[in-house]
């Protein structure tokens, strides 16, 4: 369960840096709608993120929390705000992929 926690945690990473990134391409009141749906999923994202620590490791569960969160903003990155695709990008995220898989099966 604390893994669920963690990963839904990582999503919600995902989801206050794009609202930052939005935030900076919006004008007037969207600007201020960008910024509540940051805090929101800012406060969401620690709260899952200091529960499941609750269980897990910390070292171990802060990794998995922002390679979730760097993994899914690059995604986001790419597909929402049209950033390059290069061959190297996409061979690190692969890397940090595989990382994060690892840590989750060393881990107790």
């Amino acid at each position: 369960m604390n893994w669920i926690l963690l990963i839904i945690a990582g999503a919600f990473e995902v989801g206050f840096a794009t609202c930052l990134g939005k935030a900076k391409e919006a004008k007037g009141i969207e600007t201020t709608y960008w910024y509540v749906g940051f805090l929101l999923c800012l406060t969401i994202s620690m709260f899952l993120l200091v529960k499941a620590t609750q269980e897990l490791p910390i070292g171990t569960a802060y990794a998995v929390w922002t390679g979730i969160g760097a993994v899914g903003t690059v995604l986001i990155g790419i597909f929402v705000f049209k950033e390059p695709a290069t061959f190297w990008r996409l061979f690190f995220i692969t890397t940090l992929i595989a990382s994060i898989v690892g840590l989750k099966f060393v881990s107790n």
